[in-house]
């Protein structure tokens, strides 16, 4: 190559550098930041009719305040785990699962990881949470359990299917927020002995547990293992960092320059904001319903559980304020079951989608049956309606079935904790890799929640005994 080539060269290299630093905005600041918290919120909400409403106030009813240190372990271990897989999407502008099927070994083998124990979770989670809702509506409406739920599965799928979830979540949103602020003040208003309390925090096993009752609680608390993967999904339809590229491969890292690095950082930032905020608010909601379990349902030997969830529940405000207390939380737990219902239904219908197009792909399919937009209205009718509608009408049980989706889900934790850190260290400049402090939390959460899925894998097989109660 002459000079002058050469010269050319190195001119077309920097004007492409600097083209592809102005396609990456710089993060927002000031008030501008709280415009972009949607994908935390939503990453919230996933999770509110299992982990805080229906779980948090049955182990409250079992064992009261004795395992708040681990309510308080897994709230804040799981935030280090969705900061993770944030930062991957943040700064590759990929989802989750495009990241995996690039790690070395046997083609996709992280993506079939994932989808395999997903599939069952997606089927179980769905017939649950609209098997719940259901306890709700047949006290204001009449009728059978099983009819509500087929109707609130039929109507759920429909309204994710025509693209109208955005709609729902907007007015769901606002009836979350209700939510915690009428706990929070109920809990206040029943607050504990602090002594009590505080003896909550010493890490203790009480000696009738059972751990499936534990470790759905413990899955479910915040985000399951597909709630965490799901932030991803959130975090590129928002547009955040790399993400606001729209290509179609993941930015690599020596496509990165400099001051995109510095940009890139800045939107760390800003989803490390996002993310404790919808922790705090998590942790907030979740605290409040375990001292209303402790104080109104263990008392007088009440547990949420199979058709009389949304009964027992209503005690929780009912106790308090009377008729209009117990019909408000019969409406609470109708609407965020339901809610959550929906966006369980979009999150698995985005993941399997995109998963089941890495899949084809790397079998050479081509064409109409990789095209991401038919794939999630398949799986919207099979996977999160017709599948769920047969499992509820088989079982009729949904905190059994919760539980099942709960056990899976925190048995699956740390496989998406492990997977994420890996790809993190292949895949990101040295600059944006995770801190030692970060690194070492997320390492810790994927131990914490593998330690809880051994013991109830070998209390389950019999090895260690279970206790007689719960």
């Amino acid at each position: 190559m002459t000079k002058k080539n050469q010269a050319s060269a190195s001119v077309n290299t920097g004007n492409e550098q600097q083209e592809n630093q102005e396609l990456i905005p710089e993060a927002p600041r000031g008030w501008t930041r709280f415009l972009w918290l949607g994908p935390s919120f939503l990453w919230m909400l996933s999770a509110a009719g299992s982990g805080e409403l229906l779980f948090t106030p049955r182990i409250a009813a079992f064992y009261g305040y004795s395992l708040l240190w681990a309510l308080l372990a897994a709230v804040i271990l799981k935030w280090f785990i969705n900061r993770e897989v944030g930062r991957f999407s943040v700064c590759t502008g990929a989802t989750i699962l495009e990241g995996f099927k690039r790690l070395p070994g046997p083609k996709n083998w992280a993506i079939w990881l994932i989808l395999v124990p997903q599939f069952f979770v997606a089927i179980a989670t769905v017939a649950g949470l609209a098997g719940a809702a259901a306890t709700a509506l047949i006290l204001v409406t009449g009728g059978t359990v099983k009819l509500w739920t087929v109707i609130i599965i039929l109507v759920t799928a429909a309204i994710v299917f025509l693209g109208q979830y955005n709609v729902v979540e907007k007015i769901s949103s606002y009836i979350g927020i209700a939510r915690t602020i009428a706990v929070v003040v109920a809990a206040t208003l029943v607050f504990p002995n602090v002594r009590e309390l505080a003896a909550g925090l010493v890490p203790q096993i009480p000696a009738d547990v059972k751990y499936q009752e534990i470790l759905p609680w413990l899955g479910f608390m915040l985000a399951g293992a597909a709630g965490l993967m799901w932030y991803s999904y959130w975090v590129e339809a928002r547009g955040y960092g790399a993400a606001g590229l729209n290509q179609e491969q993941p930015l690599q890292a020596d496509q990165i320059s400099n001051e995109e690095k510095k940009r890139l950082r800045g939107w760390v930032t800003l989803m490390t904001l996002s993310n404790t905020l919808a922790v705090v608010g998590a942790l907030l909601a979740a605290l409040a319903f375990l001292i209303l379990g402790g104080e109104l349902l263990r008392p007088q030997g009440l547990v949420p559980q199979e058709n009389q969830v949304a009964e027992t529940l209503g005690n929780l405000l009912g106790d308090l304020w009377g008729p209009f207390g117990f019909w408000f939380m019969i409406a609470i737990v109708f609407i965020t079951f339901c809610s959550t219902t929906l966006s369980v239904q979009d999150g698995f219908g985005r993941m399997f989608a995109d998963g089941t197009q890495i899949i084809l792909q790397g079998f050479g399919v081509r064409g109409r049956w990789t095209n991401e937009k038919l794939l999630q209205k398949t799986y919207i009718i099979v996977l999160v309606a017709a599948l769920p509608i047969a499992i509820y009408l088989i079982f009729g049980q949904p905190v059994g079935l919760l539980q099942l989706a709960g056990g899976i889900e925190a048995a699956h934790i740390p496989v998406v904790t492990g997977l994420t850190l890996y790809l993190n260290h292949r895949m990101l400049p040295k600059e944006l890799k995770p801190s030692k402090l970060s690194l070492g939390g997320t390492v810790i959460a994927g131990l914490f929640f593998a330690v809880f899925a051994v013991i109830y894998l070998l209390q389950l097989t019999g090895v260690i005994g279970s206790g007689s109660g719960g």
